[in-house]
């Protein structure tokens, strides 16, 4: 049977490519739970201080496997129960995974697949990058976390447009609105590039990295007060790491830092 989620890692970097590419990577309940379960294990795995989120063939992820839906809709079970025990869970740790995520977005990203993709800290493209916030084309709302990241990505208005119209995005229109951190010119090179990032940033002080995605999430949602309590308590926490002393001498005595992750 195939692995619904490739894990491979190299040196620090851990890279999770969804494996169904003849169903363009749709999220069935064996690479949802696949998927949660891993990153999960990944949280306290202190040997991985990268992640690179990517779907195998040349689609990142058609979001939720309909055909899958379509029989939940025509038995007893909850038919959206799969957002509170797998959607909101992904979400979640990608989020608040306290290292950095690169998503590597080949081809289209659709519904919950963009959703997954707009959850990493850096989105890579090419040419053929699509986005597609397919929710409201099957009567739905948006979920996986689109109605938090998309607000915090585009604004408000854009969000409600893209949301409603459900209409696709573009590489080039991707990247001018910044779901898109970085586009590249060739679809066969939005992988390795994100791979080289999340080297560069696997390479970098991981615990601070963790501090700032805190900081972040609190400041986008609190008030200057709340800011400020958890810059405080992130720094208390980074300058007490071995990286900050050893960067530190490594300033003073014009050298290069090394850090370590710890």
């Amino acid at each position: 049977m195939t692995e619904p989620l490739l894990v491979d890692r190299t040196d620090a970097v851990v890279t999770l490519t969804l494996n169904r590419p003849t169903a363009m990577n749709s999220l069935d309940v064996p690479l949802k739970e696949a998927l949660r379960d891993t990153l999960a294990e990944l949280e306290t795995d202190r040997s991985c201080r990268a992640v690179v989120l990517t779907g195998a063939g040349g689609s990142f992820s058609a979001g939720q496997d309909l055909r899958e839906h379509v029989q939940t809709l025509e038995s007893n079970a909850d038919p959206l129960g799969t957002v509170r025990a797998h959607y909101n869970p992904i979400a979640a740790r990608l989020a608040n995974l306290p290292k950095p995520v690169v998503a590597a977005v080949r081809g289209m990203a659709a519904g919950a697949g963009a959703s997954l993709a707009f959850l990493a800290d850096f989105r890579i493209g090419g040419p053929k990058t699509k986005f597609l916030m397919a929710f409201a084309g099957v009567g739905l709302a948006a979920d996986t976390g689109a109605s938090w990241t998309l607000p915090r990505l585009v604004g408000h208005a854009k969000t409600v447009e893209l949301l409603m119209l459900a209409e696709p995005v573009g590489a080039e229109e991707a990247y001018r609105l910044g779901l898109l951190t970085r586009l590249v010119d060739d679809d066969e090179q939005v992988l390795p590039a994100a791979q080289e990032l999340a080297a560069r940033l696997a390479a970098g002080p991981t615990v601070a990295y963790g501090a700032i995605k805190r900081q972040l999430s609190i400041a986008d949602a609190g008030t200057l007060a709340d800011a400020l309590a958890a810059e405080a308590q992130a720094q208390s926490i980074c300058g007490a790491t071995a990286d900050h002393k050893a960067a530190t001498l490594a300033f003073v005595n014009k050298q290069k830092p090394v850090f370590e992750g710890r």
